[in-house]
């Protein structure tokens, strides 16, 4: 007997599809130079699928970077759940994001690719949405009620371009060590 899909159960799939295959396009062509017959072909979609859920090939882009997000905050996530303390969560979420963003073409994907294509704006909301609330709560719980709001912001937005930059850096020579310890310590030194 043949178990019947439900719709949603066939659109999540189509979308799954098209995102995956434009993952690998976006990173062996580039954004510009990927065009949608190709992706429509390597997803095993029609074209009318690809615009039934996605405006265009920005919207396919946007998807695309918004669920390495998704997967880099789930992965810190999971990393830092049985953490002792505050500060103790943020080394774990620390090290968990390094290790996240090993993923071949993720630091591309959300470091380069995704602040050139969909502007600086754009990608501050994709990482405030993905994960981005929880490290300045995180900060927060840390600091306790040393630093208002506005500075908690402020300190969160300078942490996260501190990874980011980090990240880069460990992408082009393949070794994190150093830097996670380095962030280590100045996490460490500021939040104590």
């Amino acid at each position: 007997m043949q178990i019947r899909r439900s719709n949603a159960d066939r659109r999540q799939e189509t979308r799954g599809s098209l995102l995956t295959a434009a993952r690998v396009l976006f990173l062996e062509n580039g954004y510009a130079a990927t065009a949608t017959p190709e992706l429509v072909e390597r997803a095993g979609v029609t074209r009318g699928a690809l615009y039934h859920h996605f405006k265009d090939k920005l919207a396919v882009f946007q998807g695309v970077v918004e669920q390495e997000a998704a997967d880099v905050a789930a992965e810190i996530a999971r990393g830092s759940v049985n953490a002792k303390s505050p500060l103790d969560a943020l080394l774990k979420g620390a090290h968990a994001y390094f290790m996240a963003m090993r993923v071949p073409g993720r630091v591309r994907l959300l470091l380069l690719d995704g602040p050139a294509v969909l502007g600086p704006k754009e990608m501050r909301r994709i990482d405030l949405e993905a994960g981005g609330h929880e490290l300045r709560a995180g900060i927060q719980d840390a600091v306790g009620a040393r630093l208002d709001p506005a500075q908690v912001n402020a300190l969160g937005d300078l942490v996260s371009a501190m990874f980011d930059r980090a990240a880069l850096a460990c992408d082009a020579d393949h070794e994190t060590r150093t830097y996670e310890e380095a962030l280590v310590r100045l996490l460490t030194a500021l939040l104590k």
